[in-house]
């Protein structure tokens, strides 16, 4: 019984199994341990229970199901369930063999996602792929399989492992044992070969596999192509194109466009042409990869023109270019400069629905806001809008940004709202715009109520944020704000910038505090921050204006020890410090010195120079250096001019201005509204009121339009001559011209009157100005002067109560008018009283203040006061008048 169980064992062999089986075992009882296994496989007896039959489980080797796989080939999903058993159950540490005999099964039977799954495992163990290749090709010779894609699918395997170099080996060894890979596997391999940049590999690759009988396709050929275009050998891609066509492979327009691409990367964009052009005698035709690829070309070499034709002949024959060649040409002719032409092709590709990609849609917004040409950035951003291309916190930071600087604050807040209304998340830099915006043109409220804004939605401030703040508070001379701002700056850790210390320099300069001013500077430079040129020129300024000129030349010298260049904003206010000091002609020796040293200055340092000239009557010598500006080559502007003209009215020489205004023509200049008003004001000084009259009708005629202070002159030369009766025509007019009047306006009027001694006009007169906020200091002190020249004492000093009421603060001058009409009425004590009133009050008195109430004490015979008060003036830096130099006896 059991001898002829063996026979039939023995007789279902066949004779491939015999053969395979012989290098593994050769007893009899291990082909019936095999037999008896196979016919379990295919039982259907529980493989669980079978196999934990220790007679089994103690006996089976690797070796026992490489046979058992063989004996299941034709069941191929059968024998992957008895791999996949043994692994997962019984641990099975399975050969190279029996990987490559399921792989070929498998793929055999076009099963082959589990055959990729299989490779994946195996490849995971690392073994070389020599080894792997040995076993993958004796199983396939021993069960003479008749596919050799388990080869293929080896090679892929490698590839999606990323072990290029292994299905390199792998591919070499099937070409060396005549088994030729699909073109699908040569293909996968070269572009493996490319994307790690192995450009010679993949032509080696390439030839190796075509010589071995491979036929390449498109693919292929272009992967070929492609590799030597990277190698920059343009000669011998032609020649492998040139070959290729020779051997009739199978080439389309891919292969061309990778050739194409590879000029125009390489800058050979004529070549690249010429390439295009063969396209029709080989009976293929262009696509929308050949035309973008071209007019990127185009774009490399800035040939920009010849990339609009072709991107106008590919629309024209209904091609749809890419975002890339859009995007490209459109970005190219924004760097060269060809705004105009950028934002033309945009509307234009725009109504096809070809748009660049959102980066180059802001780039060029912003080139035009650049270019002041809002409408046609306001346009591309509509045009943005209404194609539903997905807009950024960039496109609207660059709008609001640009409408911000240009002082269109409305629309700039349109936008944000607009931002805000697109679900956009807000940041600190459209913040930071408006906020600069408002500084800039003078509205710090709204800044401030956008910065608390901001903090409340969770922004945090930045260095920008607070030194924009900062300056605008400086240039309002809110500097005790403004250092606000900068503890709270120090506190939060944010590091101040130059700007920031600049902005308090200024605001420090501005408000003449130059100690404090000198000490912020230490303190930038001990925190090793370098001054700019425009933080010197800003101190230099400082100092000029407090006439500390021997300070302001130290640091020009400092400046130039540090490698600062100096320039018109710096020396103008030198040159106009000496002549505030008296030392005009310093002042000319000082520009003819930079003029040797080749250092051009502009008008503005000249007209500072002839400004001290005609403010010292020395006319003549204003006139011969505005002739050495000329021969300088520094044309005369307007300011230039409209100084001469005010010396020459000045010291009323007609001729000199008349021969001025003829030059002033003879250059192509007309008088504005400030020569104008000097003039009108210098002849109604003089009592010309007809020449004023001609000279106002003349500034019409030439379309200058007069302004309040034009009216306000000639009015006030009516008024001090008694001329109310003209000088109110005059006014109606300038109301007619819808021309408010100003403080000063309504002051010539509330000045004769009260000469006239007409107080009830004049109060009735004051009453008005003060319901249009148009009353001050200077208005209140024309009244209290005309009630105490009447000698009317307790209304004057009515007037200076109301004043305080109002919110108006006295100075020097109202305290000493009544003060002098105290000493006057012959009531010193009244007089000291008020004067003691006015200390207190924090007002500085001056010189004719001390000398008024010293004369006052002297009269009065108070004379210990007066000597007292002397002492109290001397103490101050003040001279007492010639008259008042007293001696106690």
């Amino acid at each position: 019984m059991k001898l002829r169980h063996l026979r039939r064992a023995r007789l279902s062999l066949s004779p491939l199994q015999r053969t395979f089986s012989t290098s593994k075992s050769t007893n009899e009882n291990d082909t019936h341990f095999i037999t008896h296994i196979s016919d379990i496989v295919r039982g259907n007896l529980s493989w669980k229970i079978a196999f934990n039959d220790p007679s089994i489980s103690s006996t089976l080797k690797p070796h026992h199901v490489e046979q058992v796989l063989i004996n299941t080939l034709h069941d191929s999903k059968l024998a992957l369930r008895f791999f996949n058993f043994l692994g997962l159950h019984k641990n099975m540490n399975h050969t190279t063999t029996s990987f490559a005999i399921l792989v070929h099964a498998l793929v055999q039977n076009k099963l082959f996602w589990p055959a990729n799954s299989l490779l994946h495992t195996l490849l995971l163990r690392g073994s070389d792929p020599k080894f792997v290749f040995e076993k993958f090709l004796e199983s396939h010779k021993q069960c003479k399989f008749s596919s050799t894609l388990g080869f293929d699918f080896l090679v892929h395997s490698y590839l999606q492992n990323t072990r290029v170099f292994d299905a390199v080996v792998v591919l070499r060894l099937m070409l060396g044992n005549t088994l030729l890979p699909e073109v699908r596997t040569l293909s996968a391999i070269l572009n493996g070969l490319l994307r790690i940049r192995k450009f010679i590999l993949v032509w080696e690759v390439f030839d190796e596999s075509v010589n071995a009988g491979v036929k390449p396709d498109p693919y292929t050929c272009s992967a070929v192509i492609r590799s030597l275009c990277e190698l920059k050998d343009f000669c011998r891609a032609k020649e492998k194109i040139l070959w290729m066509e020779s051997n009739r492979f199978d080439l389309s327009i891919v292969t061309y466009n990778v050739l194409i691409h590879g000029l125009c990367k390489g800058g050979g964009v004529l070549e690249a042409l010429e390439v295009r052009k063969s396209l029709r005698e080989k009976g293929l035709k262009e696509d929308v990869v050949t035309y973008c690829t071209l007019v990127l070309g185009f774009c490399r070499v800035q040939q920009f023109d010849d990339g609009i034709c072709l991107m106008n002949e590919m629309v024209e024959l209904g091609f749809v270019p890419t975002e890339a060649a859009v995007s490209g040409l459109v970005d190219g002719l924004r760097k060269k400069g060809n705004i105009d032409s950028a934002y033309d092709l945009v509307v234009k590709l725009g109504r096809f629905g070809f748009l660049p990609n959102l980066f180059v849609y802001n780039a060029l917004i912003n080139a035009l806001c650049k270019g002041e040409d809002l409408d046609k950035a306001e346009l591309l951003y509509k045009n943005m809008h209404s194609m539903n291309l997905p807009l950024n916190d960039v496109t609207y930071s660059i709008l609001i940004d640009s409408f911000c600087k240009r002082g269109m604050l409305d629309v700039a807040e349109s936008y944000f709202g607009r931002m805000i209304e697109d679900g956009i998340r807000e940041t600190i830099y459209p913040y930071n715009s408006l906020i600069n915006g408002h500084c800039k043109f003078g509205d710090l409220s709204a800044a401030e109520f956008l910065y608390t804004k901001m903090i409340n939605e969770g922004l945090e401030p930045t260095a920008t944020t607070f030194t924009t703040l900062i300056s605008g508070y400086c240039k309002d001379l809110q500097v005790e704000k403004a250092f606000k701002l900068y503890r709270e700056m120090n506190e939060k850790e944010i590091a101040p910038s130059v700007y920031t210390f600049t902005a308090l320099i200024y605001g420090l300069c501005s408000t003449n505090e130059m100690a404090e001013a000198s000490k912020l500077f230490d303190e930038m430079v001990e925190r090793k921050i370098k001054p700019t040129e425009v933080t010197y020129n800003v101190m230099i300024e400082g100092y000029c204006k407090a006439h500390n000129m021997d300070k302001a030349f130290e640091l020009l010298e400092d400046m130039l020890h540090n490698g600062l260049v100096p320039d018109t904003y710096t020396y103008r206010p030198l040159i106009s410090g000496l002549c505030s000091t008296g030392r005009v002609s310093a002042a000319k020796d000082f520009i003819d010195d930079l003029h040797k040293k080749n250092l051009k200055l502009n008008e503005m340092c000249y007209s500072a120079l002839l400004h001290g000239y005609c403010g010292q009557g020395r006319l003549t010598e204003a006139l011969s250096a505005s002739c050495e500006m000329i021969q300088r080559g520094i044309n005369m502007d307007l300011v230039c001019h409209a100084v001469l003209i005010d010396g020459a009215m000045k010291q009323q020489d007609m001729k000199r201005l008349f021969g001025l205004l003829k030059k002033m023509y003879d250059q192509g200049l007309r008088p504005d509204s400030v020569i104008y008003t000097s003039m009108i004001d210098a002849y109604s000084k003089e009592g010309s009121f007809k020449k004023s009259g001609e000279c106002l009708d003349l500034m019409v005629t030439e379309k200058c339009f007069p302004n309040v202070v034009t009216y306000t002159a000639f009015m006030n030369g009516l008024c001090k001559v008694g001329e109310i009766d003209r000088a109110g025509h005059l006014f109606e007019k300038m109301l007619t011209a819808n021309i408010s009047p100003n403080s000063v306006t309504y002051g010539c009027f509330l000045d004769s009157l009260t000469k006239e001694g007409n107080m009830k006009e004049a109060t009735d007169l004051h009453h008005e100005m003060l319901k249009g906020l148009l009353a001050n200091t200077a208005t209140y002190n024309i009244l209290i002067r005309g009630f105490c020249k009447l000698g009317r004492l307790i209304e004057a000093t009515k007037v200076l109560s109301e004043m305080t009421e109002n919110g108006i603060f006295p100075d020097c001058i109202t305290y000493s008018t009544i003060i002098y009409e105290h000493c006057r009425s012959g009531d010193v004590g009244a007089a000291v009283e008020l004067w003691d009133t006015m200390l207190r009050k924090g007002v500085e008195p001056d010189s004719v203040a001390f000398n008024l109430l010293i004369y006052g004490c002297c009269v009065n015979g108070a004379l210990d006061k007066a000597f007292e008060l002397r002492n109290d003036m001397l103490s101050r830096g003040l001279k007492p008048r010639q008259i008042l130099q007293l001696q106690k006896v």
